[in-house]
């Protein structure tokens, strides 16, 4: 023993020293692919290759006007559903030529289009009773008109109008009424995008002056009013409704009659700012699909009472005695809970904050159904859009993909902090569900009751 120890430790043999090495290698690599895969902003979307983004930006805004203030965390531990873009020339290419080929409706027989109801009144979306609505959702015959806004004129200048039937292939669309959001330049832009796209904001006086204040438009000149990608249509909002929020489902639902030449169209609230081109987003989340809409699912709810709920809670919606007569006159009229009869719906309650449609009669004639409840009711379109997609036929090819997809694809940002609250009638005290003041039994009861006990089971 005392020989051993003089002569000290036998040398480690070669083969354990190679298995340590590379135990050593296995460890840091895993540790590094977990924290690349925590901090990847882009570990939903997988290209193909690079996409040629465009590396300077599209505009620079005076400090003043804060376009990257109040940003929202969104990230999420993991994603379940990663989207694959092909290559952005690949696609450009494609939705090119389904713009430019009728036969991309890849049917032998196309439908024929959509026809819409003329005639003249005081009120944007006509008068029409719940009744009259509800007579809409069956279109087999396809020489019916339908009842789809405009019964008075969308007051824009005639430049404007000109551009937007002009517009013949994707547009991408976006609105801020009563300076409620900054407007925000897309990011990641392939180079051939911006002389193939279209990319409107609307707005109205309000926000207009403040554009102007801070130098960002000139509303004495004639000139094409553009902020960076966005060419700003001032719409006289005045004239349409009182409330700046139904103003803005105008261009939101009923971008296929504002645009009638286009034959896609991406919808992003002036919360968002796009992080991935539209191009790709048309390609993957649409055309790969076979769908005529693609829009994200609501992070938290399914069933569109939950909505119907949080809308009334957290104040969306000031009037709650509509709101329960609006959900009471669905749920009597055939709204059923999300089940999974519903499949391939996976959800009754989508985020729309972001909708992507291709123009077929299908998808216009859900755009059109969607609207007039919103004129007949509020401008939150959560709460009819099951309504509308499960007793309306025919029906649209729906995509409804994960949310942590919506968060990668979209950066979103907080309001512009203003006193008062929205809906109706200015800065007043809600009447929540289930308050004295509340007209019926104050909760969404009633003509619901089945719902909710089917609902919760």
């Amino acid at each position: 023993m005392a020989s051993k120890t003089s002569m000290g430790k036998p040398p480690v043999p070669l083969f354990q020293s190679k298995l340590l090495c590379f135990s050593l290698l296995y460890l840091f690599t895993a540790l590094f692919l977990a924290l690349y895969t925590s901090l990847s902003p882009t570990r939903c979307l997988l290209r193909s290759s690079p996409f040629d983004p465009l590396q300077t930006p599209l505009f620079s805004y005076p400090p003043a006007y804060g376009e990257h203030k109040y940003a929202l965390p969104t990230a999420r531990p993991s994603c379940s559903s990663p989207v694959l873009f092909s290559d952005y020339l690949e696609a450009v290419r494609e939705i090119g030529d389904l713009c430019a080929n009728s036969s991309w409706l890849s049917t032998a027989s196309p439908p024929p289009p959509l026809r819409y109801k003329q005639g003249r009144d005081d009120n944007f979306g006509g008068k029409f009773t719940a009744r009259e609505r509800f007579s809409y959702f069956d279109h087999r015959n396809d020489s019916v008109e339908v009842p789809c806004g405009f019964f008075k004129e969308f007051p824009i200048s005639s430049d404007d109008r000109e551009a937007m039937e002009k517009c013949d292939g994707v547009v991408v669309a976006s609105a801020v009424f009563n300076d409620h959001d900054k407007i925000r330049q897309p990011r990641g832009l392939g180079s051939q995008t911006l002389a193939s796209v279209c990319f409107f904001m609307f707005v109205d006086d309000a926000t207009a002056k403040v554009l102007e204040s801070h130098s960002l438009i000139s509303r004495s000149s004639g000139a094409v009013r553009k902020v960076g990608a966005w060419r700003v249509v001032e719409v006289a909002g005045e004239r349409l409704y009182v409330d700046p929020a139904m103003n803005g489902v105008i261009p939101k639902h009923l971008a296929h009659r504002l645009f009638p030449n286009s034959k896609f169209s991406v919808w992003i609230d002036a919360k968002l700012q796009m992080a991935v081109d539209p191009v790709l987003l048309v390609h993957s989340l649409l055309v790969r699909e076979g769908a005529d809409m693609a829009v994200s699912r609501h992070p938290y709810f399914k069933h569109t009472m939950e909505e119907a709920m949080a809308t009334a809670r957290w104040k969306k919606w000031r009037d709650v005695d509509s709101l329960q007569k609006q959900m009471e006159t669905y749920c009597e009229n055939g709204l059923q809970p999300w089940s999974h009869n519903k499949l391939p719906y996976t959800s009754d309650v989508p985020d729309s904050a972001l909708i992507l449609r291709r123009h077929t009669p299908a998808s216009n004639l859900f755009s059109c159904l969607l609207f007039n409840e919103l004129d007949a009711f509020n401008p939150r379109d959560q709460l009819a859009f099951a309504y509308v997609r499960d007793l309306m036929s025919p029906k649209p090819k729906l995509h409804m993909f994960d949310v942590e997809v919506f968060e990668q694809v979209a950066l979103e940002y907080r309001h512009n902090l203003k006193r008062g609250g929205g809906g109706p009638g200015g800065p007043r005290r809600t009447k929540r569900a289930g308050s004295p003041e509340s007209s019926g039994n104050g909760s969404f009861g009633g003509g619901c009751r089945k719902y909710l006990e089917e609902m919760w089971g």
